[in-house]
């Protein structure tokens, strides 16, 4: 596999404007904010595509109206803004419509978890997976790569309902092969079998617990990394049939824990298979992060760089 780096919000848009060549019932709305992508998709196709302003709940509103006229349409913003200024709207507009109407829009939220590391609090998406998978009829999608968020351009047409997509603000090395075949109804990708101790993990933090996998299998253990990017719908029988052959499964995510993300996830579907795996919970305490500096010094503060998750398995291995 070649490693190449590029941003999510790159790929994906790319590969819309490639369909919009023989799609015109793709649209694509930005609330003020860029990409070097998007600069060719707003020269090739003017018609078709709407700078709203600096104003995320009106770029829900015009989405749903033109998703009720049979448009796919793709809304752009940055994603803390995104989920929670225009909550209402997503849930009235979109949400809640879905349940009488097709409404095929694509909510791309650029900046997940500390992404906007140096931009502080504000900038943040620490919440989105817990508001967003709250919503019923809601898509969350959380790539880990750039491959993923190229690919999932063909569920964004065929599968007609509302959808959030989490970005990732940076560029990142593709954790998939640009050639495989990969199936997103699955929800998920095994990235690395072991036994003992398993690894689950979604967005920008799979790449860091790959690393600790790596640095753990230099002591001559090797353990499981299960990378999530459909938070929802997921298959979720099918996660706890990966899960169940481990003694200890860790969550790691970007998120507050105990509230709604990734980690109530896994909880909810151990919990439902009537299992005793050990569970142990990384992400975000109860507080924001204030501290200004690089995203790894920031999980390092917090408790979620790659030492702090290699020292976890270490501990729950420990525990037999």
């Amino acid at each position: 596999m070649i490693a190449e780096k590029m941003t999510m919000r790159d790929a994906f848009i790319e590969e819309v404007c490639r369909r919009m060549a023989s799609d015109p019932a793709l649209v694509f709305l930005s609330a003020d904010l860029g990409s070097p992508k998007l600069d060719t998709l707003r020269s090739d196709y003017p018609d078709r595509f709407i700078n709203v302003g600096i104003a995320e709940q009106n770029l829900v509103n015009v989405a749903a109206g033109y998703a009720l006229e049979g448009f796919t349409v793709y809304a752009y913003a940055i994603a803390p803004f995104l989920v929670m200024r225009a909550y209402e709207q997503i849930r009235n507009n979109l949400s809640l419509l879905s349940h009488t109407h097709r409404v095929n829009v694509n909510l791309v939220g650029v900046g997940s978890g500390l992404s906007y590391d140096v931009s502080g609090p504000t900038h943040h998406g620490v919440e989105d997976i817990s508001l967003m998978r709250l919503l019923p009829k809601m898509t969350v999608f959380s790539p880990s790569d750039w491959v993923l968020a190229e690919r999932f351009v063909d569920y964004t047409i065929d599968v007609r309902s509302p959808k959030y997509l989490r970005f990732d603000g940076k560029p990142t090395v593709n954790l998939y092969d640009r050639n495989a075949v990969i199936d997103l109804h699955s929800g998920f990708s095994t990235l690395a079998e072991g036994s003992g101790v398993c690894i689950v993990s979604t967005g920008y933090m799979t790449h860091t617990a790959l690393r600790a996998a790596e640095k753990i299998s230099q002591s001559g253990i090797r353990i499981g990394v299960v990378d999530v990017f459909l938070i929802k719908p997921l298959p979720e029988q099918a996660l706890y049939d990966v899960l169940r052959k481990y003694r200890s499964v860790i969550t790691v995510e970007e998120a507050f824990v105990g509230k709604g993300g990734l980690d109530t996830l896994v909880a909810n579907i151990l919990a439902a298979g009537g299992s005793d795996i050990r569970l142990s919970r990384m992400g975000f305490g109860d507080s924001y992060v204030f501290t200004m500096g690089v995203r790894e010094r920031l999980h390092e503060l917090n408790g979620l760089g790659e030492k702090q998750i290699t020292e976890e398995v270490f501990r729950m291995l420990a525990k037999g």
